[in-house]
């Protein structure tokens, strides 16, 4: 793939990451699960949930503070999915 900035069109902006095999997600899995599993992961991902599935806006709070918010609320929730399914072995 081509940078962007030696690349003077946008084709390089059409190439996707390489998808990954099902043995390779597992073993992420299992490394999500590892690496959180410390007392020092359990304490990062309650501050990461701290700041984010538990922080809430009012009604007059702009979309674009509304999109970022649940952009980290997913990005949260994506990690603990994956530890979870890491430690069954998934």
């Amino acid at each position: 793939m081509m940078h962007p900035d030696t690349d003077p069109g946008w084709s390089w902006f059409d190439e996707g990451p390489d998808v990954p095999t099902a043995d390779d997600l597992r073993l992420l899995r299992m490394e999500f699960a590892r690496c959180f599993s410390t007392s020092a992961g359990q304490a990062v991902l309650s501050h990461l949930r701290d700041i984010t599935q538990r922080r809430f806006y009012g009604p007059e709070a702009p979309d674009r503070a509304i999109r970022h918010i649940e952009g980290q609320r997913h990005l949260v929730a994506y990690i603990g999915a994956m530890i979870e399914r890491g430690q069954n072995g998934q």
